[in-house]
């Protein structure tokens, strides 16, 4: 069995400027991977890289044993699919439609019943009618959700995809994601709520300015240690009944 992401050595340079640092990820099948670390570390430039979407200035990107690179669109769109981190719809399609668009490979009357089936995944089989600017953000965001999962695609990436939920359909959305991992898919994702990302994921990478400076399972990536050196805190992951939970505060100055 082959990992469904590898990364190798992936450099990015932006304007003279380095923003990925030979970075290296693997993601197998039933696996979340958590990507975190402070604004600029290079999270979302990992993500597009891993796909396609942002140009390799070194190192490789793969998709089971083949090269990004050498994918065809239809291809790549079958093995992997993608949630940004904007949220922008350009048209006020119904749910339902914008949902279904994730399902590419479908003729029309299948797409509609993988969106309808997405959706009621997500909590908003109720609203599958509505106009997505006729929503508030956290709905859209899960409309966005349910294009996601309507794709099927055995690789899911997807950039802070519980930013702006409030708490009940952030834990949703994690537990959803985790079931597509249980399924033998493999998940990828970035957050910056670090107690949120010790519960859900698997195996944490923590990026700083462009370079891996941890990697592990959440107690270990998220040590002491990190914490203070990596975000600026001084604190610890607790144990708890419900999973673990960040304790901690900020320290004096800010991290380099």
């Amino acid at each position: 069995m082959s990992a469904r992401l590898t990364l190798a050595g992936a450099t990015v340079r932006l304007d003279g400027r380095v923003v990925l640092d030979h970075v290296s990820l693997a993601a197998w099948p039933g696996e979340v991977v958590g990507v975190v670390g402070p604004n600029g570390a290079g999270k979302t430039t990992l993500l597009r890289a891993a796909i396609g979407l942002q140009p390799l200035s070194a190192g490789s990107a793969r998709l089971g044993e083949d090269s990004v690179r050498r994918l065809s669109p239809a291809a790549l769109a079958a093995r992997a699919a993608y949630l940004p981190q904007d949220r922008r719809v350009a048209w006020n399609l119904t749910a339902e439609r914008a949902a279904s668009l994730g399902a590419i490979n479908d003729p029309p009357q299948r797409a509609a019943a993988v969106a309808r089936e997405a959706l009621t995944r997500v909590g908003l089989a109720h609203l599958a009618g509505r106009g997505v600017f006729d929503m508030s953000g956290g709905e859209r965001a899960r409309v966005l959700l349910a294009r996601l999962f309507a794709t099927r695609a055995p690789l899911l990436l997807a950039d802070e995809p519980t930013a702006g939920l409030d708490p009940d359909s952030q834990l949703l959305v994690l537990e959803l994601l985790r079931g597509e991992a249980a399924k033998g898919g493999a998940v990828v994702l970035t957050l910056h709520d670090l107690g949120l990302a010790a519960r859900a994921c698997d195996r944490l990478l923590v990026l700083r300015q462009g370079v891996l400076a941890a990697e592990g399972a959440p107690s270990e990536a998220l040590s002491p240690q990190v914490l203070a050196e990596v975000f600026g805190l001084a604190g610890e992951l607790i144990d708890t009944p419900a999973g673990p939970v960040l304790a901690a505060c900020r320290l004096s100055g800010v991290p380099e």
